[in-house]
Order: structure tokens, then C-alpha cells, then sequence
């Protein structure tokens, strides 16, 4: 049965609340743990002590300690050896100064080999091991700084890229930096794809918790028992398969900020635990019997319509109040096209160097569809049509894509519009009874004009039901087929008639064009 003492309950990375760091100590000799322990808080360290590899590395992502002294002898079906490399896969960054009385060099390269920081022979003074414990910390330390400011870095450039090239998002940067740092809670708003955890982070990275951890929660992505656990963790024995305690998100976010992306989506009782957490910075993990405080910033987005919900009581009003202190509304893509050009020069040099597919500039006539476009899926679906560009080093995929997008959105303008009134020259619809309505009825049409004068379905339906013919299934088909040759005609115009190019916007083959263009008397509009 392994031994746990612990003096401190511990924080992220290893630091307990106190701001004292955490170092496990595995050895299965009782005397060199209860030394080793003394050793550790004489010197300013919370210390946990384990007898058994196995629990160790079990234990690793519950206990987060800042160093490992590990013993390579081991009982058990672990060693200390097999417990490093366990270790190091779970975290390769952690300190690990390996002890043993028996270790040969042949250990000593194999420990080393396996990511050890240092290696101390049984038996030692406290010098030999004072030493190397502070450096590893320091090494560590200052190995999560540079990380820290490389992302930092990489992120700066992120945010020049979204906010420098509008007046629109100007206005959102100039928001961010009246607000950043201070700790008001920020509601982010705006369509899918606009960039609003980009805007989250670089609140974060421009705020007084730069250097503290930004932790994002999509609340959309897992049900209510997962959420609330994922936030809030939960006590050992809270639910079945809760065989040791966890810290949720927020504690993991102490003193940092946290993203709830998704907002609107969250139930209404995690709502309730949310307005907690916001007025009085605590709340109870699940199956716990006390309380959690916590210093986090958070900040939440949502593409929903908040307001509509708090009507419907499917929002809280407190919480809504509580969330909206500071309001950034991200304007969609199709607001802002002047972005376009610079966010795909930026996305074609990203993924470039990332895939290692040297790709030129995006053609003058592809920038002319993207700036055409009205991009549903807003700046990321920008990126992905990149990203599939690099990737296959082609465009013809993605003109393929917005030609058909263009198309489309032109065409449902032109259904939801009033075109002007057609003549008789210009369409006729008659029908004809023959022998009686039990013979069935047939809509016969002349041929027309090119588009756009052509009849709305409304005139072909007055013009049928004139005739005498009330046959819904030959209005419907005679409706479609007007449809049809109206798309066919504006995307012909649009490639210039390119009949190859049109078939492949609209899906169809190149035969079944040139049969379509004959038939609808396109052909003579060339």
C-alpha cells in the first residue's frame, strides 16, 4: 500500500495555493521518504510522498507537482527507469533527479537518456541534493518563460493581422485596449468564423494576467454532467468512476482568465453556478463539501441571440447582466472586405511553411470572386479554403466553390426580387384540356427571351390558371425549368461562356450542359 503525505494542497504547475512548489517524492524506503520530506519543507517546498512507481505516475495529473525525486529500485511491477519514461510522456518538461544506491553507469546513461535532469547517489548530503533540485526549478522555470514569450510573440503578430486592417475592427481594438487591463468580465458577440477567441486571447495577452494561463471551455461541446464537472472538477467518490479527486478548468485558470466560448449554449443550472463563480468567486466542486475561491477573469462569446433568450427564459437575466458588462461585437467578414487580400496573404504564408508547399500568390481572378464573396463561414472559412489551396496546390478547387457560393446567393436574391412584368412576346403559357379534366391537363410554353425577363412563378401560375389548367405538378416543373435556365444563363455570362467552367460550377457534366443550353434556346443568346 503506497504512502501519501502531503503538506500543502496544490495549485497549477506544481504551485500550491500558498505559492510554495510541490515535489512528489517517490522511494519505496519509508526513512528516506519521511527525510526527504523534512528536507523539502525546511528549504520552503510542499512535499507528497509515494512508495510505488505505479501510483506515482497514476497520480502525476491530479497532484501536477513542480519536480520528481524518483528512486530507480523499485518494487512492483514498475521501476523507477519505467516510471521516467512514463513521466516524461506525460510531461516531458518536468524535472526528474533520479536516486539509487546501486546505480552503475550503465543506469546512470539509460536514466539519462530517458530525459533525467540529474542523477544523485545513495547516500548523499543535503548539498548534493540541495543543488540540483534548485536548478532544475530555475531550468524549468525559465524554460516556460521563453515558451510563454514565443507565444506571446506568435500571438502579437495573430492580433496585428485581425485588427490592423479596418476601420471596423479598429474600432474593436480600440475597445480592447480601454478595457484590457482591467478585470471586467467581457461579452464577445458575433457570427461563427469572425475571430472571437482570437479577441479573447489578445485581451488576455494585453492584460495585467499576460503571464498567467488563458483556458478555453467551448460550452457547446459536452453535455451538462461534463461541463460542470469539466469546470468545476469534482470530488473523489462524487459519481461512479470518480476514484480520485480533480481540479476543474476554473482552478486551473486561478488568477488567469477564462474563455467560455459558446455561452448560450450552457443549461440553465450551470448558469446559476456561473452567476456564483461571477459574484463572489467561489463555488463547490462536484460531491464537495466546502468551497473553491478563485481569482479568474472570464470572458465569454456567443454567436446566439442572448437577448431573444433572456425574453424566452432560456438565459438568465442576472447572468446576462453579469456577463455584458463590456460588450464587443465582431462585424462578419463580408462588413469588412478589405481585410480579404491581407487575411489571405496571411493564411497562404502560414500554411506554406507549415505544410511545406511552396505556393504563389493567389491569382487576380480568384481575389476578384473572394472579394464577390459573401463568406457564410466568415474568416474561417477563408482559412480553410486556403489551407485546401496549399494543400493541393491548386485553386481550381476553391473557385470551383465560391463561383457555386456566388451563384447561389445570387440566385436566391433574384427569387426573393420582383423582376419586371413579362409580355406576350416574351412568354406565353397555355394549357389545354383534351377530352375532359379525367384526360389530365399539360402546360405548353413558347420559347422566351434570354433571362432576366422571365416569368415569376406567380405569372406562370396566373398564366395557367387562366388557361384552365390547375395541374400543381406541370406549374411546379414549368417553375423549375424557368429557375434552371435563369442560373444556367447568369453563370454562363459569368465565365464569360466558358461552357467547361459553368458545368463545373453547377455540378453537371459537360454533355449535359450543351444538351440544357439547346434545349432552353440559350444557344442562340451566345
Amino acid at each position: 500500500m503506497s504512502t501519501t503525505q502531503q503538506h500543502d494542497a496544490p495549485g497549477a504547475n506544481g504551485s500550491p495555493m500558498n505559492g510554495r512548489p510541490q515535489i512528489m517524492v517517490v522511494d519505496d524506503d519509508l526513512s528516506m521518504c519521511n527525510f526527504l520530506r523534512s528536507f523539502l519543507v525546511d528549504r520552503g517546498y510542499a512535499a507528497i510522498t509515494l512508495d510505488s512507481a505505479e501510483e506515482a505516475v497514476k497520480r502525476y495529473h491530479a497532484e501536477r507537482p513542480a519536480a520528481v525525486i524518483l528512486d530507480v529500485v523499485m518494487p512492483g511491477n514498475m521501476d523507477g527507469l519505467a516510471a521516467l519514461e512514463a513521466l516524461k510522456k506525460i510531461d516531458r518538461d518536468v524535472p526528474v533527479i533520479v536516486l539509487s544506491g546501486k546505480g552503475g553507469t550503465n543506469t546512470v546513461v539509460q536514466a539519462m537518456k530517458l530525459g533525467a535532469t540529474d542523477f544523485v547517489s545513495k547516500p548523499f548530503d543535503e548539498t548534493d541534493l540541495e543543488v540540483p533540485l534548485a536548478n532544475a526549478l530555475k531550468q524549468r522555470q525559465l524554460t516556460r518563460e521563453v515558451a510563454t514569450l514565443r507565444e506571446q510573440l506568435q500571438s502579437q503578430s495573430k492580433y496585428n493581422m485581425l485588427f490592423g486592417n479596418s476601420e471596423r475592427m479598429a474600432e474593436v481594438q480600440d475597445l480592447i485596449d480601454r478595457v484590457a487591463d482591467t478585470d471586467v468580465t467581457v461579452l464577445i458577440r458575433g457570427e461563427s468564423g469572425t475571430g472571437k477567441e482570437l479577441v479573447a486571447r489578445a485581451l488576455s495577452a494585453s492584460s495585467l494576467r499576460r503571464d498567467k494561463r488563458f483556458v478555453k471551455v467551448n460550452c457547446a461541446a459536452l453535455p451538462t454532467e461534463l461541463l460542470e464537472s469539466e469546470l468545476f472538477g469534482f470530488e473523489r467518490g462524487a459519481f461512479t468512476g470518480a476514484i480520485q479527486h480533480k481540479p476543474g478548468k476554473f482552478e486551473f485558470a486561478n488568477h488567469g482568465t477564462m474563455f467560455l466560448d459558446e455561452i448560450g449554449d450552457m443549461s440553465s443550472p450551470l448558469q446559476a453556478k456561473l452567476l456564483q463563480v461571477l459574484q463572489d468567486g467561489e463555488f463547490a466542486r462536484l460531491g464537495g463539501k466546502h468551497d473553491v475561491k478563485v481569482d479568474v477573469r472570464v470572458i465569454a462569446a456567443t454567436n446566439r441571440d442572448l437577448e431573444h433568450m433572456v425574453a424566452h427564459a432560456q438565459f438568465r437575466e442576472d447572468l446576462f447582466f453579469r456577463l455584458n458588462v463590456v460588450c464587443i461585437n465582431l462585424p462578419p467578414l463580408r462588413d469588412r472586405r478589405e481585410e480579404v487580400p491581407i487575411l489571405t496573404e496571411y493564411f497562404l504564408k502560414k500554411y506554406s511553411v507549415q505544410y511545406n508547399k511552396p505556393c504563389s500568390e493567389i491569382s487576380q481572378d480568384t481575389m476578384r470572386l473572394f472579394m464577390d464573396y459573401d463568406w457564410p463561414g466568415n474568416v474561417r472559412e477563408l482559412e480553410n479554403l486556403i489551407k485546401r489551396a496549399v494543400v493541393l496546390c491548386s485553386e481550381a478547387p476553391i473557385r470551383k466553390e465560391i463561383s457555386h457560393g456566388i451563384a447561389m446567393a445570387a440566385h436566391r436574391v433574384q427569387a426573393g426580387s420582383q423582376p419586371p412584368a413579362v409580355n406576350s412576346q416574351q412568354a406565353t403559357i397555355a394549357g389545354h384540356r383534351s377530352g375532359g379534366r379525367a384526360n389530365g391537363s399539360a402546360v405548353s410554353a413558347v420559347a422566351v427571351a434570354p433571362p432576366p425577363a422571365l416569368p415569376t412563378p406567380a405569372e406562370i401560375a396566373n398564366a395557367a390558371a387562366d388557361a384552365g389548367n390547375y395541374s400543381l405538378k406541370d406549374i411546379s416543373r414549368e417553375a423549375a425549368r424557368q429557375a434552371e435556365r435563369e442560373l444556367i444563363f447568369k453563370m454562363l455570362q459569368q465565365t464569360r461562356w466558358n461552357r467547361k467552367e459553368t458545368a463545373e460550377i453547377l455540378g453537371i457534366s459537360y454533355k449535359a450542359l450543351l444538351y440544357k443550353i439547346k434545349e432552353n434556346g440559350l444557344d442562340k443568346a451566345s
